[in-house]
């Protein structure tokens, strides 16, 4: 049931330049999707009345992204007026007029924080009588890090910067996690009162907990129950840590839901991937995008499989496939590559190093070994031996090639695109095949085959070829 009285303020208006990057710090990839999109997620389960995310730097770009995670959320571009305490003053200036409950304010680049911690935070403000109740942490290292004061009562007194503390201050564990929960009358009289007049011209937040402070309000600070919930991502070694951190929750989700990672060390998953229970999961494997894996189906060691659909009892192999479906029961690998389009049936196998591409193989085909099946629909129940190609580039277009049930391509066959095999058809070993080949026929390309004798003696004289054939006629002649 949506929350009337919450309002949710995402900042994502900094440029981000510790991560040197010319993509936008907030749309960097961490499970898969940007990290923004994690905050996005979080505010959408709160499911708040009113979400309002503040953008500048890059902002069509992530204004794209918040627009198709969270479309019903208001997009508001902060002006030339820097500052935390100026993004959140035009956020509250975008709520409709008649709205008067909490206003939550999240940073974009806090991508672990969950929805339960927030309602814990949201629950304490409502149940007390704060102007505003704020998140606190307790890092391992809590330098550069603003301190959280308390009263000898144990409430919040005063947010101290770690530039501005004392040395008893700086020895304080306890720090500002710049997550706030303010009532939106203290919020807005507050705001007014706050001045650029600092060393880096902004308007800063934290400031409004300072003005509440002297004007004789409460300011409540709630520990969080570990630091990582509220860390930040400021540069890459930054997202590394948390990209570790969130893996691990999720191979972990799903070990408990019934499906077997062997190393989770060394297994990535991907926050929008599915896995059924009993599936296997070996070492060394990634499931990336929306990827699926049905019941029973076991998966790597060293696979990487993206947006792809793995049915139940299949097994895949040291294979790499994108955007691809591999039916039930079926077999892939190892050192496969299975590539945009590739649909194989059940039962069927793609081996050792085969490629596919826009091709859709029927149930109970194989493709054992050194395969390349490129726009091309093969029917049930066939075989195409070592070697098989199926050659789709003209030079200009792509073709297809069609290929009928219970067929049997032979070793090195060539079929140059576009072409057509019959149900029931064979090829002789080597052949090309130009043009269709009728239902139960035999495609054969073998020219006769001529020995030139002594060609070796002719053109290689003197070589190693040269010397043994020459002792193989004479021992042939001596009757050895």
């Amino acid at each position: 049931m949506t929350d009337q009285n919450l309002a949710i303020v995402v900042l994502a208006a900094g440029q981000g330049t510790r991560m040197k990057s010319a993509t936008p710090k907030l749309l960097h990839p961490l499970g898969g999707i940007p990290i923004v999109s994690h905050v996005l997620a979080t505010a959408r389960e709160l499911d708040a009345a009113h979400v309002i995310a503040v953008v500048r730097h890059e902002r069509d770009r992530l204004a794209e992204v918040i627009a198709a995670d969270l479309p019903e959320a208001v997009i508001v571009d902060q002006d030339e007026v820097p500052g935390t305490g100026r993004a959140v003053e035009l956020a509250v200036e975008a709520l409709p007029a008649d709205f008067t409950g909490d206003v939550l304010v999240v940073n974009g680049d806090v991508p672990l924080l969950d929805a339960g911690t927030l309602r814990e935070l949201i629950e304490r403000h409502r149940a007390g009588e704060a102007a505003a109740t704020i998140l606190s942490s307790f890092p391992a290292d809590a330098t550069g890090y603003g301190r959280i004061v308390r009263t000898p009562q144990g409430h919040l007194d005063r947010i101290v910067e770690h530039k501005d503390a004392t040395e008893a201050e700086r020895s304080i564990g306890e720090i500002n996690a710049g997550i706030y929960l303010f009532g939106l009358g203290a919020l807005r009289d507050k705001l007014a009162l706050v001045s650029t007049d600092n060393a880096q011209g902004e308007k800063y937040l934290t400031d409004v907990i300072g003005l509440l402070r002297e004007a004789g309000f409460d300011v409540d600070a709630l520990p969080v129950a570990e630091s990582w919930l509220v860390e930040g991502i400021n540069d890459r070694a930054q997202l590394s840590d948390a990209a570790a951190k969130l893996n691990a929750l999720i191979v972990r989700t799903w070990q408990l839901a019934g499906v077997t990672v062997q190393d989770p060390a060394t297994t990535w998953i991907d926050v929008k991937a599915k896995l059924a229970p009993d599936v296997t999961v070996l070492p060394g494997t990634q499931l990336r995008g929306a990827t699926v894996v049905e019941t029973g189906a076991t998966v790597g060691p060293d696979t990487t499989l993206t947006d792809t659909e793995v049915g139940e009892g299949a097994t895949v192999t040291r294979t790499d496939a994108t955007l691809a479906v591999i039916g039930a029961g079926a077999t892939v690998g190892p050192f496969s590559y299975l590539r945009p389009g590739t649909v194989l049936g059940a039962r069927g196998k793609i081996g050792t190093f085969s490629e596919t591409k826009n091709a859709v193989i029927g149930e109970g085909t194989k493709l054992a070994h050194f395969n390349y099946v490129g726009d091309a629909e093969v029917g049930e129940k066939g075989n195409l031996g070592a070697g098989v190609i199926t050659a789709n580039y003209d030079g200009v277009n792509k073709h297809r090639t069609v290929i009928g049930s219970h067929v049997r391509i032979s070793t090195n066959t060539v079929l140059v695109a576009p072409v057509r095999m019959g149900d029931g058809a064979y090829t002789g070993a080597g052949t090309v095949v130009r043009k269709d080949v009728p239902a139960g026929a035999l495609a054969i390309t073998v020219a006769p085959q001529r020995n030139i004798e002594g060609w070796v003696a002719e053109k290689r004289p003197g070589t190693d070829a040269d010397r043994a054939a020459r002792e193989s006629d004479a021992s042939e002649e001596s009757g050895a």
